[in-house]
């Protein structure tokens, strides 16, 4: 299970290296807030959305839809696994 968790960690890690960070020196903190360090905005939180849709072949209900869900890698990734059961 660390090493599924630990894919995904990356995964997601690179989705927003790829897309959002346009600076491959900035660091990413996995406990960082993605909104308030300016590296996501409300419309890149759709995007990683529907690439999280996509890559996981799941469907997120509008309650999901929160920045407490969504803020840091460490919370999609925890949000993530408990949508997947694991």
């Amino acid at each position: 299970m660390a090493d599924t968790s630990n894919h995904r960690r990356e995964q997601i890690r690179g989705y927003i290296r790829t897309n959002f960070l346009f600076d491959p020196n900035k660091p990413l903190n996995d406990t960082e807030s993605l909104l308030n360090a300016g590296i996501i905005d409300s419309t890149g939180v759709l995007e990683l959305i529907g690439h999280l849709e996509a890559t996981y072949n799941i469907k997120f209900s509008d309650a999901d839809l929160t920045a407490e869900n969504f803020d840091s890698v460490e919370k999609i990734v925890q949000f993530l696994e408990g949508k997947l059961g694991n």
